[in-house]
Formats: structure tokens, sequence, C-alpha cells
């Protein structure tokens, strides 16, 4: 299964509550969910046929100060069976907590907590979410 393919599969299936955009670009597939679904999207992706993102490659904070829910989490996955990449992206705000991954991707735990120290955004029921690059004295996150 090709890029194209995965993408339109992908978009054809998932229920629009999880997933309410896609967008194609040279850069990747990418999917937009609320802060509710990002869980149960992953979970799709990682164990269907059809998808097989098993690797987590990176998860990222993005701020955007001029928006709303100023805050993005960026969740970098990777299909080694379909050589396919794709970015599933949810929105928070200063108090919107989002779903733990780690329990789906081991290694997501310390880029929740990098994600959480510099930025804020925190997880739900996260098992280890303590300050990695900050001094427990910081006051506030960096970025």
């Amino acid at each position: 299964m090709d890029n194209q393919s995965i993408f339109q599969y992908s978009w054809e299936i998932l229920p629009k509550k999880w997933v309410h955009k896609m967008k194609r670009s040279e850069h990747g597939n990418r999917s937009y969910t609320n802060t509710d679904y990002p869980f149960p999207l992953l979970c799709f992706l990682k164990w269907h046929t059809y998808t097989r993102f098993q690797v987590s490659i990176d998860i990222c904070g993005v701020d955007h100060p001029s928006r709303k829910r100023r805050f993005e989490v960026v969740h970098n996955l990777l299909s080694t069976r379909y050589n396919s990449r794709i970015r599933v992206q949810t929105s928070a705000d200063e108090v919107t907590r989002i779903s733990p991954v780690v329990s789906l991707f081991p290694s997501a735990g310390r880029w929740e907590r990098e994600v959480w120290d510099m930025s804020g955004v925190s997880s739900i029921n996260h098992p280890d979410l303590r300050r990695i690059s900050t001094d427990y004295g910081f006051e506030g996150h960096p970025l």
C-alpha cells in the first residue's frame, strides 16, 4: 500500500469525530483530531492491517499564542511495513490535558514529559510526569 492509498483509506474508514481534517503534502500526511480522540486514533493507526504505524518517532509541542487553543501536540509516526509517515495533530489550551500514549508507544513517555516541561501541556494520569530539561525550582514553562 502506498502513501496515497493509506491516506485515502484512513479518511474513508475513520469516524469523523476522531478526525475532523486530513491533509496530504510532500512532507507527509497529517491528521487533525480533538483532545478527546488522539488515543483511539493512534490505536487504529498502530494496529490496523492497512496502516501499521508502529513506530512513534517523536512528539512535539508547538505554541501559537494568537490562537484560542494555542498549543498543538504533534505525534510523528512511521510505518516501516508501508514506508509511510503521518502526523497526528491535536490542539489544546492552557488547562486542557491530553491522553498519554505511553501505554501504546513506550518510548513516548520521555517525549510527553518534554512537551509538558517545555510548554506546559500535561497528560492525564501520566506514569512519570516530571521535569526533564528545566530545574525543579524553575517556575512556569520556558516555551
